[in-house]
């Protein structure tokens, strides 16, 4: 197989499965990524190949013709409309450019040669339509933007095609100015994206259009931004229920009484019964996180823990200690 190799790219074997093709890339994305390796040119090549790779290995169908004409599957279809012919033959018929006609399975062999500006002349072929990147992105929230939506300006990178060759159908040499040939070109796209109020660890929000630019009429690709949440200091999230301790005096733990439990809209009082275990959990209706689409809410569970007193003065050690008789008594 031509070309380049992308289950070398990702580091894994051919006949990885898709999640773990997915656990690669993401993977490489992170250790990769520009906002990483800020001005490390080297990482900016590498971020781009693994893009390159993940986006055909991680379609089905892109990834059965890839693994049969290699890097230049898209130019599949062409070569089975051209015949049962094994060597490209070309029309000097016409004048002017020169066209050319293919056909065979050595697609790798012959594109490496165009694509190498073997010729000095500009060739040209049927543009084919193509889709956009689909492209993910990692971004961190903390517990307090997952539960109110916040918002992130990214700049993204992407791969595509060269618009002075490939938008107009042609493959050019190396004289091309804008790509040198490759029939690539790097762009940053700036974008202000919202997240929605919910949304979990591991969570992907679907941005539409906003990923590589398509070219020949076809859809951009979208942006999948990959969510991870930070824990909190006080919160545990459990779905879309959230835990948190409250400190609860141990006279009114035995007594009854109201205590403030901190939720992530402020405080509420919560009422406690007389003699209230420690550990004990109360269900605040609807304190928890906001449903991802929806505007209902999980629970709290405030988690009672009985705060023991300390320098006790001697009344109350004595108190303490009649209570001790009276209850062994």
């Amino acid at each position: 197989m031509a070309g380049k190799d992308y289950y070398n790219i990702l580091g894994v074997n051919r006949n990885a499965s898709e999640r773990e093709i997915k656990q690669a890339y993401r993977k490489l994305a992170r250790k990769y990524h520009p906002d990483v390796n800020s001005g490390d040119k080297s990482a900016e090549a590498k971020f781009k190949q693994v893009n390159e790779a993940y986006e055909d290995l991680s379609n089905k169908e892109k990834r059965s013709k890839y693994d049969q004409f290699g890097d230049q599957w898209q130019y599949a279809d062409q070569f089975a409309k051209a015949g049962g012919q094994h060597t490209p033959f070309w029309d000097f018929s016409q004048g002017g450019d020169t066209r050319f006609h293919f056909a065979g399975d050595d697609i790798g062999s012959l594109f490496d040669d165009l694509l190498r500006g073997s010729g000095t002349g500009t060739f040209r072929r049927r543009s084919q339509p193509r889709r956009g990147q689909d492209v993910e992105y990692p971004v961190e929230v903390t517990l307090e933007e997952a539960y109110h939506g916040a918002t992130r300006t990214l700049s993204l990178r992407f791969e595509e095609p060269c618009s002075s060759c490939q938008g107009t159908g042609r493959i050019q040499s190396a004289s091309c100015s804008v790509c040198r040939g490759s029939g690539m070109v790097s762009k940053v796209k700036r974008l202000e994206v919202k997240i929605p109020a919910g949304v979990k660890d591991r969570s992907r929000v679907r941005i539409a259009g906003k990923g590589g630019s398509g070219y020949g009429g076809a859809k951009n690709g979208d942006l999948y931004l990959v969510v991870s949440v930070k824990p909190h200091k006080l919160f545990e999230r459990r779905g879309d229920d959230l835990q948190v301790e409250v400190p609860v005096p141990l006279t009114v733990a035995v007594l009854g009484g109201e205590v403030d439990v901190l939720t992530p809209k402020g405080k509420v009082a919560l009422k406690i019964p007389s003699e209230t275990q420690n550990g004990r959990a109360f269900r605040l209706k609807g304190q928890g996180m906001p449903h991802l689409g929806n505007s209902s809410r999980g629970d709290l569970l405030a988690k009672v823990k009985v705060v023991l007193p300390t320098n006790l003065s001697s009344q109350e050690k004595e108190l303490f200690k009649q209570i001790g008789q009276l209850r062994s008594g």
